[in-house]
């Protein structure tokens, strides 16, 4: 079980990862040239109000490189800025069980082909798995670390109706039940800011999440990116973005309610800025990861402070 170093206040992802391996391990974005049934039609034709054409991927794979190709690449600054020399395939680019089993196998295959990658992780949509896709990624886990990525973005049915996911909470929960006790380890995407949800319904999502059986979550900012369907609201003045402030509060409200064991895979989103609408201040990474550290220490809160288990033993 993993636990939370009370001087950085949560559980992060590097120092899991670090806990895990004895080493820095890095994750390089792989791009497996896949789509979305968000995207192809099969949903809907639009994608998420928030989703670009790239679909949060590099665009590796139109230039023409191939996952082996992607990953090397990618090791080289990583062992240049970081000496590392561990790696985890992240197959990023929008949904990377929405394929056959027989082209996933070839992916993950590729993957762990090249040298120091030491395990996965890979995004997808809780209505994109079925048995026998759990089943492959659940081999992998049996001698590498493998993380399997659920968008989510928020419990509440309105809200992923109104963003266009195409998806429900029941479909997560589904996806979650079939995913267990394969030897995967479950994230899940949440973004807070997202259009009609307030502070509480934010919250909500973290106590759900804090007794579902999931082992990880990605907290997401949600910014404009430039023509997008949230873009066109955002420029006709129906929707406004948090602010600086009220994005780490809730960030720092969230952690609280969340059980201290969970890994924090991320704390804010980190956009192209050349694709940046707002806010701008979406765009300083870094000062908003400072000032959630800050918040934290100042109102003398952590990952868990809040967390009630439903069924205390």
């Amino acid at each position: 079980m993993t636990s939370m170093d009370r001087s950085k206040r949560y559980t992060d992802y590097n120092s899991y990862l670090r806990g895990m391996f004895g080493e820095r391990v890095q994750k390089i974005a792989v791009d497996a040239g896949l789509t979305c049934p968000n995207r192809d039609g099969t949903l809907s034709s639009k994608g998420c109000i928030y989703c670009n054409a790239k679909g949060s991927g590099t665009g590796a794979f139109a230039r023409g490189m191939g996952i082996r190709e992607q990953i090397e690449a990618g090791k080289i600054p990583m062992m240049k800025k970081y000496k590392a020399k561990k790696f985890l395939a992240y197959f990023q680019s929008f949904t990377n069980t929405y394929t056959s089993v027989e082209i996933m196998r070839a992916m993950y295959d590729a993957a762990f082909s090249c040298e120091g990658v030491v395990g996965m992780a890979v995004g997808t949509r809780p209505d994109c798995v079925d048995e026998r896709k759990l089943d492959l990624i659940g081999s992998y886990a049996q001698k590498y670390l493998v993380w399997l990525e659920y968008g989510l973005q928020s419990i509440h049915d309105t809200t992923l109706a109104f963003i266009n996911r195409g998806h429900t909470l029941k479909d997560f929960e589904n996806a979650v039940a079939m995913t267990r006790g394969k030897g995967i380890q479950i994230c899940a995407h949440v973004i807070l800011g997202l259009p009609g949800e307030t502070r509480d319904m934010m919250l909500d999502t973290a106590r759900y999440l804090a007794d579902s059986g999931i082992h990880g979550v990605k907290i997401h900012l949600l910014y404009v990116i430039k023509d997008t369907p949230l873009d066109r609201l955002f420029l006709a003045g129906k929707y406004q973005p948090m602010t600086q402030r009220e994005y780490v509060e809730t960030v720092c409200d969230f952690l609280a309610l969340l059980p201290e064991q969970m890994v924090i895979q991320r704390i804010t989103g980190d956009p192209h800025g050349s694709e940046l609408r707002a806010p701008v201040w979406a765009g300083r990474y870094r000062e908003t990861f400072n000032l959630i550290q800050q918040a934290l220490a100042h109102r003398d809160t952590f990952q868990g402070k809040k967390y009630q288990p439903k069924n205390p033993a």
